[in-house]
């Protein structure tokens, strides 16, 4: 474990600070990362930018998983720390590295098969899906890397190390400015891949990435007891694992469904409001990161304290987490509000892309300050081995709710454009209101004693 941080012990503002802050800076550049692919397609054409879009919530099926894995490798690990059993935390590692080996090949084998037939439910011309397919193939086929990424940066995570990810995104970030130029344009020897050159260039930083992070996570503390018969599946680690992992996966590929019902309902209105919704959702990333790093410092905080029985600590990491995030995104939503338009069009020059970018982009500086509220909860359930929770949260809040409820104004009320996201602002601070209830009244039945 990092020395110079005690998850059990330290002042919790003093901990949110040290984990969250690293954390944001390495989400930061990731999400420059996208950034600077969603500028590249923009380059190449409309239709790649349109592509790109389309591409994401597929896309995000492997963020899902690997979210899943991470996060279970994060609460067993850092579990078993906080109840001092270094040991089972090694066992932990090897045997989170095999899972992830492992639910890569599905993924992969699953994401080749549906591309198409999503594809095709958002609206997509068979021109555009084979443009996308150019992108999503290749990333599908490198799954692997994705994944071994996650479990290693869980590995860290559950440590209090937070840092060595973010040093991984930094670089990477870099290496994809020069990287992304070279295949999408060519260059030399190296020929013109249009919008499969942002593929490669995400796959070779991936292959760089998951390379140090092994290199790190061999020099910690749990390598002691890290040995080769570690690797061999173990029913008792993989039952945890899946146990774990799954309501996680499923809570974050519930993210994927609701941005794929959105853009359903966006496709309505043809390609360039799914260019436009695409950048600006890129660019709303941007303003999340510290409640990225919040999920992240909520859940190996609480973690190894949940295990250590520490329960009052996990309120005051809550609550705190919570009034700096709900802080911190009104600030974010007043930014956004009055420089929507300039912000997109920093990766398009197409008016009506602009247009139907700065729309979503004002509503979401809206949506915002609520948006804490079910990063900090999640994490919360995922800690203290609920992530069932999860799971019923991501239910209600990206799928059952808003689709109902844009079903109904667009088909219904043959509402605009813009009423898919006011929509969207009302479900959202809905759930926020009924999830800070719930809490109220969780904390006061499971840590009562506490």
């Amino acid at each position: 474990m990092n020395k110079k941080i005690n998850l059990l012990k330290e002042p919790i503002w003093l901990l949110l600070r040290k984990v969250t802050f690293p954390a944001s800076i390495g989400s930061l550049f990731q999400t420059f990362y996208n950034l600077v692919d969603t500028f590249f397609a923009g380059k190449i054409s409309p239709e790649a930018l349109s592509a790109l879009a389309k591409s994401f919530p597929i896309y995000f099926i492997i963020i899902a998983i690997g979210v899943g894995v991470g996060a279970a490798t994060n609460t067993l690990i850092g579990n078993s720390i906080g109840e001092k059993y270094q040991k089972r935390a090694s066992m932990y590692v090897a045997q989170s590295l095999l899972y992830a080996v492992l639910v890569s090949l599905l993924v992969t084998f699953v994401g080749l098969n549906i591309s198409n037939f999503l594809l095709e439910l958002m609206g997509s011309t068979l021109e555009n899906i084979l443009l996308t397919r150019e992108y999503l193939d290749i990333i599908f086929y490198c799954t692997i890397l994705v994944l071994i990424q996650t479990s290693l940066n869980g590995t860290l995570n559950a440590q209090g190390d937070t840092k060595s990810y973010r040093n991984v995104l930094i670089f990477t970030f870099f290496l994809n400015i020069i990287l992304n130029p070279l295949f999408v344009f060519g260059f030399a020897f190296i020929p013109a891949f249009g919008i499969s050159g942002i593929a490669i260039a995400t796959v070779i930083c991936q292959f760089i990435g998951a390379t140090y992070l092994i290199y790190k996570v061999y020099c910690c503390k749990l390598k002691k007891y890290l040995f080769l018969q570690c690797f061999k599946p173990k029913t008792f680690y993989f039952k945890n694992l899946i146990f774990q992992s799954v309501p996680v996966m499923f809570s974050m590929l519930l993210i994927g469904v609701g941005l794929f019902n959105v853009l359903y309902f966006v496709g309505k209105f043809g390609e360039l409001a799914a260019a436009g919704y695409g950048t600006a959702l890129r660019i709303e990333q941007v303003f999340l990161l510290p409640v990225i790093g919040l999920n992240t410092a909520v859940l190996s905080i609480s973690s190894q304290n949940f295990g250590a029985k520490n329960f009052k600590r996990i309120r005051e990491l809550y609550l705190k987490a919570l009034k700096f995030g709900c802080s911190f995104m009104t600030l974010a939503g007043i930014i956004i509000y009055f420089n929507a338009s300039f912000l997109i069009s920093l990766f398009t020059e197409d008016v009506n892309t602009i247009s139907y970018g700065t729309i979503y982009l004002k509503i979401a500086a809206l949506i915002g300050p609520i948006y804490p509220t079910f990063f900090i909860t999640t994490a919360l359930f995922q800690s203290i081995k609920k992530p069932i929770y999860s799971l019923y949260l991501g239910v209600l809040r990206l799928t059952a709710l808003p689709f109902l409820c844009l079903w109904y104004v667009i088909n219904i009320k043959d509402g605009s454009y813009e009423d898919i996201f006011y929509t969207l602002l009302f479900t959202n601070w809905f759930m926020g209101f009924c999830i800070l209830i719930f809490i109220g009244s969780f904390f006061n039945s499971v840590f009562k004693k506490n």
